[in-house]
């Protein structure tokens, strides 16, 4: 059986005084490009390590392209590439060092599997003699990728890959994705929300717990409230007064705008209007808009 199969893993850190995981079950398709989406300790980096065989899980089972975690650790490692949330390559050595101290590692060559980091590569060439601590974040991350990629896994494991990385390098790298995708499966974890829509299927995680697996879509339509977007001139004071109404359900600030949700799930812009009225409220905007996957996290964190 390929692709990964995970079942009920569980595990606690401190003698069992903190649970960073609880009953994690999915299971990954091959030539799937699968998203685990939450926020900072939610779990995804003790998830990944799991998988990449670094660390136990207390209790469940787990399996990568048909290959078992902990009997079969030597052998995932050889058909897995692994890219940390932190920046681990060496920082002393040059990008082309780097490059061909990994690809020595699995006994194989740039030039065997150059094809599969061609892409990538072409844009790191013209930096080949430069330190890999003097490159920019998104050169890093792109460096990174190719050290994963130099042994052709079957399986790429990608920790936060696009944290800290300006909005243009977030854009290529999720369009190389998109080219790998052809030739590997993919596992991505990404606190950022919007990344969510750029996956096949995503699994949803807060505080070690998963809230939802489905498509992003599949999730964003299974949204069963009617979600107000609401502005005024004092931001600051609406987001109290809001959440002081009896008839709200839920409030959240999104950007420029709360997000706002009913009791009675009503469609009428006007009972909110008067509602923040009557709280000495001006300029106010009152829209219905579609729910994104941050929405619906919020939305599911309120259930749990």
């Amino acid at each position: 059986m390929s692709g990964i199969q995970i079942h009920q893993i569980n595990k606690s850190f401190n003698k069992g005084k903190v649970q960073a995981l609880t009953d994690i079950s999915f299971n990954v398709q091959p030539g799937e490009l699968f998203g685990l989406i939450g926020p900072d300790g939610a779990g995804k980096t003790t998830l990944f390590r799991i998988l990449t065989t670094l660390w136990l899980a207390d209790s469940g089972t787990a399996s990568v392209n048909g290959l078992d975690v902990i009997k079969q650790y030597a052998d995932i490692r050889k058909i897995i590439g692994y890219m940390p949330g932190k920046f681990s390559l060496y920082q002393d050595l040059t990008v082309e060092e780097n490059l061909q101290f990994f690809a020595t590692l699995f006994h194989t060559s740039i030039e065997k599997n150059y094809d599969l980091i061609k892409d990538i590569y072409i844009q790191l060439e013209p930096f080949k003699a430069r330190k890999a601590g003097k490159l920019s974040g998104g050169m890093k991350q792109k460096l990174a990728l190719c050290c994963a990629l130099i042994h052709k896994p079957k399986v790429l494991f990608l920790d936060e890959p696009t944290t800290g990385v300006d909005p243009v390098s977030r854009k290529e790298f999720w369009e190389m994705l998109k080219r790998l995708q052809k030739e590997l499966t993919i596992v991505v974890s990404t606190p950022y929300m919007d990344e969510a829509n750029l996956c096949d299927r995503i699994a949803l995680i807060q505080k070690g717990h998963i809230l939802q697996i489905d498509k992003p879509s599949a999730i964003i339509n299974a949204f069963d409230k009617t979600l107000f977007a609401v502005k005024t001139s004092n931001m600051h004071k609406l987001i109290s007064d809001v959440r002081d109404l009896t008839e709200v359900n839920s409030c959240f600030g999104f950007g420029d705008y709360l997000h706002v949700t009913t009791n009675n799930n009503s469609t009428d812009e006007n009972h909110l209007i008067a509602a923040i009225t009557a709280k000495q409220h001006t300029d106010i905007e009152v829209k219905i808009i579609q729910p994104e996957i941050e929405d619906c996290f919020m939305a599911l964190m309120e259930k749990e």
